[in-house]
């Protein structure tokens, strides 16, 4: 079986985030969106919210799981049995932060990260973008999936 986790924090999911799963589900047996957890973020969104939107958006979709985990990623790839870590890539900047990370995780272990470039309609939508937009009371409907509500 080819498992691949996706994974972030996903403070909140954004369209970004959505278009890349979406599209990454036809390349895998099984996709799970692993959140990660960091004691030491501060978070505009729960765990118990951001598990909820998730699995509100992909309730459909049989191959994909949403877990949570903490530590490295590649641990937590190894416990789920999982060959592959999905990234998206934005922009020039993803691509060097994220190789940076997948040459460390490739030498820890034999896992092989997969990128996809965003969509171009949605490469511009971060999650910290959506964050600021809600703390100043904007319109973020058009950021988010609609699973997405206000804590």
């Amino acid at each position: 079986m080819r498992r691949a986790i996706f994974p972030g924090s996903f403070d909140p999911i954004t369209l970004g985030h959505f278009d890349i799963i979406q599209r990454g589900i036809t390349l895998f047996d099984e996709l799970i969106i692993a959140i990660g957890i960091n004691a030491e973020k501060k978070y505009m969104f729960s765990l118990e919210d951001r598990l909820q939107f998730i699995e509100e958006a992909f309730r459909d979709e049989p191959k994909i799981r949403v877990l949570t985990y903490e530590g490295l990623t590649v641990d937590f790839c190894k416990k789920v049995d999982a060959g592959f870590i999905l990234r998206g890539l934005r922009n020039p900047g993803d691509f060097e932060f994220e190789k940076a990370i997948a040459h460390t995780n490739r030498k820890l272990s034999e896992i092989e990260t997969v990128f996809l470039l965003t969509s171009s309609g949605k490469s511009y939508i971060s999650s910290s973008i959506v964050r600021d937009v809600i703390r100043h009371g904007g319109d973020f409907t058009g950021l988010v999936p609609d699973t997405v509500r206000l804590p």
